[in-house]
C-alpha cells in the first residue's frame, strides 16, 4: 500500500509541475504513438511498439507518463488538435476579407493533410475508436463544435456586409466540412490523390457557392 502511495504521489507531482525533460519526453512518445497508430491501427498499436518506435528501453516509461492507454490516447488527439490550430490560424488571419479567409480555410485543411498526413491519419484511427462518453471524445466534439459555431459567425458577418449572398450559414458549415472530409477519407484509399489540387477545386466551388454576384 505504501508502494502505491508513494507512485500516486509522484503521478500527482509530475502532473503538478512537469520537468522540461518529463515535457519532452512525454512529446517523443506521443509522437511515436502518432507514426504507430498511423501505420498498424489503434488496436495494434501496442505499448511495446510504441516504445520500440521512440527508442525506449520498456514500457515502463510510457505508463510512468501517462496513465494508461486511454491517456495516451487523449493527449495524442490533443496533440494533432493543437498542430491543427496552429497550422491554420496564420493561414486564415492573414487575410482580411473573409472570401480570401474561406478560400485560406478550405486549402489549409487539405495542405495540413498533405503535410501530415500521419497526424490526421492517426487521429481519424483513434476518435473512430474511442466511446461516446469517453473524455477524448467528448472534448473532440466540444472543439469540433465551437469551430463550427465561429465559422457558422464568420459566414453571416460575411453576408451582412454584402460579400457573401443569401444562404443558411449552418448549412454551408457544414457542406464545406462534409466535402473536406471527404476528400480525406478518399485520400486514405488513394494514395495518388493530390489531395492540395482537390483543396484548390474546393476552395473554388465554395467561392461560387457563397459569393455575392453582380
Amino acid at each position: 500500500m505504501q508502494a502505491k502511495n508513494s507512485t500516486d504521489k509522484q503521478k500527482a507531482a509530475r502532473k503538478a509541475k512537469p520537468s522540461f525533460t518529463e515535457t519532452g519526453r512525454r512529446a517523443q512518445i506521443v509522437a511515436a504513438a502518432i507514426d504507430v497508430v498511423a501505420e498498424v491501427g489503434y488496436h495494434r498499436a501496442s505499448f511495446a511498439k510504441i516504445a520500440e518506435r521512440a527508442g525506449l528501453s520498456s514500457t515502463g516509461m510510457i505508463s510512468y507518463h501517462f496513465d494508461g492507454r486511454d491517456d495516451l490516447m487523449r493527449e495524442l488527439v490533443a496533440e494533432v488538435l493543437r498542430l491543427a490550430e496552429g497550422y491554420l490560424r496564420p493561414r486564415i488571419e492573414a487575410h482580411e476579407s473573409y472570401a480570401a479567409r474561406l478560400r485560406a480555410s478550405i486549402e489549409g485543411n487539405l495542405d495540413l493533410f498533405a503535410e501530415y498526413p500521419r497526424h490526421l491519419s492517426a487521429i481519424t484511427e483513434v476518435l473512430s475508436n474511442l466511446r461516446g462518453g469517453d473524455p477524448g471524445m467528448v472534448a473532440f466534439l466540444e472543439t469540433t463544435e465551437a469551430n463550427l459555431a465561429v465559422q457558422v459567425e464568420q459566414l453571416r458577418k460575411a453576408q451582412r456586409t454584402g460579400e457573401f449572398r443569401d444562404f443558411d450559414p449552418w448549412v454551408m458549415v457544414r457542406a464545406i466540412r462534409a466535402a473536406i472530409d471527404d476528400v480525406v477519407r478518399r485520400a486514405g484509399h488513394d494514395p495518388e490523390l493530390d489531395v492540395r489540387a482537390a483543396g484548390r477545386e474546393l476552395a473554388d466551388l465554395f467561392d461560387h457557392a457563397t459569393r455575392r454576384t453582380p
